[in-house]
């Protein structure tokens, strides 16, 4: 549950059944996906492991987004390598072009 308050930014949010007031900088529906997010992660680890700690339940769905997080940041890496590589035989290719020793020449 998310409730915005009058104050700038400022919301009235519930995680994992905990009431917050949390000060943001992002709007309303960003806000509730975090919370979502956040209970979503929580709830998983609380089912699959059943007798599991209130507190351990939050370390393991802080890891779990670590994680996604880690992995996600990884494939940007690896996309924006992929991305450059290819910019640069482009570049390569067009330095030797005819169509550019035209361009130069004149």
């Amino acid at each position: 549950m998310v409730e915005e308050k009058n104050e700038a930014n400022t919301f009235e949010v519930t995680v994992a059944g905990l009431p917050l007031r949390l000060r943001s900088s992002h709007d309303k529906d960003t806000v509730k996906e975090l919370v979502r997010l956040v209970d979503e992660k929580i709830e998983e680890a609380q089912s699959v492991h059943s007798n599991i700690s209130f507190q351990n339940a939050i370390v393991l769905a802080a890891l779990h987004m670590a994680e996604d997080l880690v992995f996600l940041k990884r494939g940007a890496r690896q996309r924006l390598d992929q991305i450059e590589s290819k910019t640069k035989s482009a570049l390569s290719e067009l330095s030797g072009s005819p169509l550019k020793q035209l361009t130069l020449d004149q």
